[in-house]
């Protein structure tokens, strides 16, 4: 497919049939770093959703009957679209998320490569018996229309990875970008329609209000949804009112055990990272660290000079790592979180408190041995604090690390690959890693 033109990155709208629409009223996202105001965006009211779902419907007659190829090639034009496209995304995603340029540029980069590897994936027939008498065949087919919620955190990212796997399957899709989050999105919206044929990807802004009206919506089919746990609770109970089907990922809490093995100073640099990416606003980020008794002291001795070394600052600034938490809401939750440290009477090593500023930004925090019933290790701060606990037997510390209800991800560090596997296999979550975390690929599932 030639290239396209570029798009301005000025003005945003709704896309709708593949034509770019607005609303009579209108609002306004957040800078997380100055709390000042983003442009304008559409709030979708439900005939603008009925609209959409309707084109979408109509769309799915051709699109689901096009061949596995004919999606494949178009697909993959998009993530090239997205890649020339990739300056522009970038800084605007460090304008509304509020993450460093530099992760930034990571998230679109990977919504590319997400984008034209995703369709190289095979959805070939499977003969499940072939006998003289019976042939068994599973085939992979379209399910209709399918919404895509997205969060605010990953709001690039996760809108390619509900889009691009729906629509190379044969679906149409309905994206809902956050409130919090909502200019990248729609610019997805207006670059799809410049690729797609009309109806196959839409994109609807919303002002917090439209999620009910999609999950109870006769004329869709699936939901995918990224949020957090209560959110998803709710929608799985407003889908079974019509046995839509669902996806849902939610909220994590991820434990990190450190065996006494480990090269301590290649090993600080990347659980800091992992830990601290998008200032902790990530489901499958490192979020409780056990470390064994033997090096603890040494461990967290130089998990805080490399932390501290870390830059904090506005994400468009040169060598920021730690931007603002993106939103008052969340901003808020950390700061309730953080004063469990005086009234627990807990250790902070490092951080601890907040300095108000024009932004929302939070000193990344480090507690030192909190106890396991302490706020700081059972709630997922979703903000940069992270809780260093020690441990000494292996049992007690996989039941520790198993003692919650968000089994998203965990993972275990050692030099003894052996002695990582056989703790791996007994932790419960949706994916385990060794000697690394958050490691995904668009080829391996995840879940929890």
């Amino acid at each position: 497919m030639a290239s396209i033109e570029k798009i301005p990155f000025t003005e945003f709208f709704n896309t709708i049939n593949n034509e770019l629409t607005t609303t009579p009223t209108t609002r306004h996202g957040i800078n997380p770093a100055t709390r000042q105001p983003n442009p304008e965006v559409p709030v979708s009211t439900a005939e603008d959703l009925n609209r959409a779902v309707k084109h979408a419907r109509a769309a799915f007659k051709t699109w689901s009957k096009l061949s596995v190829e004919d999606r494949r090639s178009t697909v993959i034009a998009f993530g090239e679209a997205i890649e020339s496209h990739a300056e522009e995304f970038t800084k605007l995603l460090v304008q509304e998320q509020g993450k460093a340029q530099g992760q930034a540029a990571i998230e679109i980069g990977m919504c590319g490569t997400w984008a034209k590897q995703i369709p190289l994936l095979e959805l070939n027939d499977v003969v499940l018996q072939d006998t003289e008498d019976q042939r068994v065949i599973q085939r992979f087919t379209p399910m209709g229309v399918v919404a895509g919620i997205v969060p605010w955190n990953f709001p690039v990212l996760l809108a390619v990875g509900k889009l691009v796997p729906a629509v190379y399957a044969g679906n149409t899709i309905i994206i809902k970008p956050s409130p919090f989050t909502p200019y990248c999105g729609l610019k997805l919206g207006e670059l799809a329609a410049k690729i797609f044929p009309p109806g196959v990807v839409q994109v609807l802004s919303d002002a917090g209000d439209l999620g009910p009206l999609i999950t109870a919506h006769p004329d869709i089919n699936k939901i995918s949804f990224t949020g957090s746990t209560l959110t998803g609770k709710r929608i799985m109970a407003a889908c079974a009112n019509s046995l839509k089907s669902l996806t849902l990922e939610l909220g994590g809490n991820d434990p990190a055990i450190i065996c006494d093995d480990v090269d301590i100073e290649t090993v600080v640099p990347q659980v800091a990272t992992l830990s601290f990416l998008v200032s902790a606003q990530v489901c499958m980020m490192i979020k409780r660290l056990y470390v064994h008794e033997k090096i603890y002291d040494k461990f967290l001795e130089a998990l805080v000079a490399f932390t501290r070394n870390l830059k904090v600052g506005d994400g468009a600034e040169p060598g920021v790592f730690f931007g603002p938490v993106q939103n008052e809401m969340q901003y808020e939750k950390v700061k309730d979180l953080l004063t469990s440290i005086q009234t627990e009477n807990l250790t902070p090593v490092l951080g601890g408190t907040v300095t108000e500023s024009a932004g929302y930004f939070i000193t990344p925090t480090i507690i030192d041995n909190p106890p396991e019933n302490s706020r700081v290790v059972q709630e997922e701060a979703f903000g940069p604090i992270l809780p260093v606990l020690k441990w000494s037997q292996e049992d007690d510390v996989i039941a520790r690390a198993n003692d919650v209800d968000t089994g998203l991800g965990a993972s275990v560090w050692s030099a003894d690959l052996d002695r990582a596997e056989k703790i791996a296999r007994q932790l419960e979550s949706g994916s385990v890693w060794i000697n690394s975390h958050f490691q995904v690929a668009p080829h391996v599932p995840f879940g929890a």
